[in-house]
């Protein structure tokens, strides 16, 4: 099916941009499919500006207007326009940062999952971040498409790359990288300062809970991220990190990513703490209530004695919001930190007692 659009671009250097990589994509469309499908996508790592070099149907970049090249988190290099004026995010985290840097105005469109802040939800969308639709990004004219290595397939980014479009990928795997990735993207959106800013306010309060968590002792916590099959968190995982900032430790000890846990394990270990993240508090006390009485679950202490927390759901994304939820956690599992502090927590957590008091949770999926 031929894939019909109507060019409405400003003048200047970045509609050149859109204007050249929409008629590449027009061209090569039916050989990106092929790519996609023959496999070899999955192992090539060319960037927009060797695409054209190499004989794809991309742009080759001494055929683009003058930009500039920047390296993203994966080493890859990517040309750019000297402005972007049009963005394409493909995973949540990613829209996240764009209108925290207050460039959201510049966002054409992003994926179905995309939800904070609600603006982000009234873009047009590309469909999901793991098989997004080629032919609705391209419709979009972006000068700049972001990914993310952990939600977004390496198939997906190598075929936009192969067609001419510059696609930025990020990589965090800590708060620190997080905070890395908002200031690396700063400057792909031509937003140092904005994102300098941020940046240095998010360290800020990383360090004031440093400062107050010195000499406090972690505390022993089971992550759950998901109940049947028990899921918890590997030692590598930005969330593993997000707890240590809060003071916390995982009581599993392992380098799988997402490791499936047995419950007889858990009930020997016996975390001080069992805290889950939720997008939507609603149905926060039945869930916790019909755990309970399951087996295993009741026989644990924290269970039995409320030591539950129920934490904003934006731990789980890679966003400058993780760090009210780490503040959140980090109350939540040493409240004696800020017994002197007369700031009140906001309602993003609750530490649960029995019980379960039912708040609003922000959501983050």
């Amino acid at each position: 099916m031929p894939f019909e659009f109507t060019l409405h671009a400003p003048n200047g250097v970045a509609a050149e941009f859109r204007k050249r990589r929409v008629a590449a994509f027009c061209a090569g469309i039916a050989a990106s499919c092929l790519f996609l499908c023959s496999g070899t996508g999955a192992a090539q790592t060319t960037s927009s500006s060797a695409a054209g070099a190499s004989g794809a149907p991309g742009v080759s970049s001494a055929a683009l207007p003058a930009g500039r090249e920047l390296t993203d988190e994966l080493g890859r290099k990517v040309l750019l326009p000297r402005e972007a004026e049009r963005i394409v995010s493909l995973a949540p985290n990613l829209t996240e940062i764009v209108f925290a840097l207050g460039d959201g105005s510049h966002l054409a469109g992003d994926t179905d999952f995309c939800d904070d802040p609600p603006e982000a939800t009234r873009k047009p969308h590309v469909g999901g971040p793991v098989n997004p639709n080629l032919e609705e990004i391209v419709a979009l004219m972006p000068d700049l498409i972001l990914a993310s290595k952990s939600i977004n397939r390496r198939e997906t980014v190598n075929a936009l790359d192969h067609i001419g479009l510059p696609v930025y990928v990020t990589d965090p795997h800590s708060v620190e990288e997080m905070i890395a990735s908002v200031e690396h993207l700063g400057s792909a959106l031509g937003a140092e300062k904005a994102a300098a800013a941020l940046a240095g306010d998010l360290r800020a309060r990383l360090a004031d809970l440093d400062r107050r968590l010195a000499e406090a002792a972690p505390r022993r916590v089971l992550f759950v991220v998901w109940t049947d099959p028990l899921i918890s968190i590997g030692s590598g995982t930005f969330i593993a990190d997000a707890l240590r900032r809060a003071g916390g430790r995982s009581v599993v000890d392992t380098k799988i990513e997402w490791p499936h846990v047995s419950m007889e394990e858990i009930v020997r270990l016996q975390p001080e703490f069992v805290v889950f993240a939720s997008a939507h508090a609603g149905n926060t006390q039945r869930d916790i209530d019909a755990l309970r009485e399951r087996p295993g679950w009741k026989n644990l202490a924290a269970m039995r004695n409320g030591n539950i927390v129920v934490v904003s759901d934006a731990i789980n994304r890679p966003a400058p919001r993780m760090v009210e939820a780490i503040e959140h956690l980090a109350r939540a599992l040493h409240p004696e930190a800020f017994s002197s502090s007369t700031a009140a927590p906001s309602p993003d957590y609750h530490s649960v007692s029995n019980p379960v008091t039912e708040e609003a949770c922000l959501c983050a999926r």
